[in-house]
């Protein structure tokens, strides 16, 4: 049998052993001022990359890539941020029932209001007369002109319809490029639907408007910046709702589930 030979502290000889200080404490092995910094900017080049390509797309629907929208994020994002409009109206309605309440239930304000009403109330008697009669109307005379044709219906350009189960949502848009316009109309078909009328693209989104319990909406979508310019339709009612689209203008395709 060979005979070992021990370093200090008994180690077996040949084993690295840390650097000691004097009074025996390991030593820890000093870092350069460029290799920190170089971990410092790699980190934060790791979490650059980390928000641009899965945190914007997934929190925020902001896609500035377009990889968020293909790994399916960038849809996430954008139901998320419906969801807190949706919630952001909930309380603001709720917000607006609270105060008229508080305006009812204040006693002095009340019958002030009344005092108001009954003073409007007497000026309108004191001051009111019955209308002039409207003069007779002059007998038509029938000449051999034809009647003046109706006004055409629109003609659009493209027309979906969805049934919506309660609590269900749905997103349909137009690409649009920056200050096209194009004409919309739709309709609950008697309900009545929240929607929220939004664009995203080229790393930016917008909200045109939000809604709550509308029935229908009609008018002009203009384009803030090229990308997908629409409306997200959501049922908070009990029962299914089937709602209509029609487009037309200047758009070049309709994106419908």
């Amino acid at each position: 049998m060979k005979n070992q030979s021990f370093g200090p502290a008994g180690d077996t000889a040949g084993t690295p052993v840390p650097p000691q200080s004097a009074a025996g404490h390991i030593q820890g092995v000093g870092a350069t001022k460029r290799g920190l910094i170089r971990a410092t900017l790699g980190s934060a080049a790791a979490a650059g990359v980390v928000l641009v390509l899965f945190w914007l797309p997934a929190e925020y629907g902001l896609d500035p890539t377009g990889l968020g929208r293909v790994m399916g994020l960038t849809q996430m994002g954008e139901i998320k941020q419906q969801l807190y409009s949706e919630a952001a109206g909930e309380d603001a309605v709720l917000a607006a029932q609270a105060a008229a309440a508080q305006v009812s239930a204040d006693p002095a304000l009340v019958a002030r209001l009344d005092s108001i009403d009954a003073r409007l109330a007497v000026i309108t008697a004191a001051v009111g007369a019955a209308p002039p009669a409207a003069p007779a109307a002059a007998p038509m005379e029938v000449t051999g002109r034809p009647a003046p044709e109706a006004a055409a219906a629109p003609v659009w350009r493209d027309q979906v319809s969805y049934t919506l189960a309660p609590t269900e949502g749905i997103e349909v848009k137009l690409v649009m490029t920056e200050g096209a316009v194009a004409a919309f109309e739709w309709t609950a078909n008697g309900a009545v639907l929240n929607h929220d009328t939004h664009g995203d693209g080229s790393g930016q989104r917008i909200t045109y408007e939000q809604g709550r319990g509308v029935p229908g909406q009609e008018g002009e979508l203009v384009a803030a910046f090229t990308g997908n310019h629409g409306w997200f339709w959501r049922n908070r009612t009990d029962a299914p709702v089937t709602f209509t689209l029609r487009t037309r203008g200047d758009y070049s395709q309709m994106i419908a589930p």
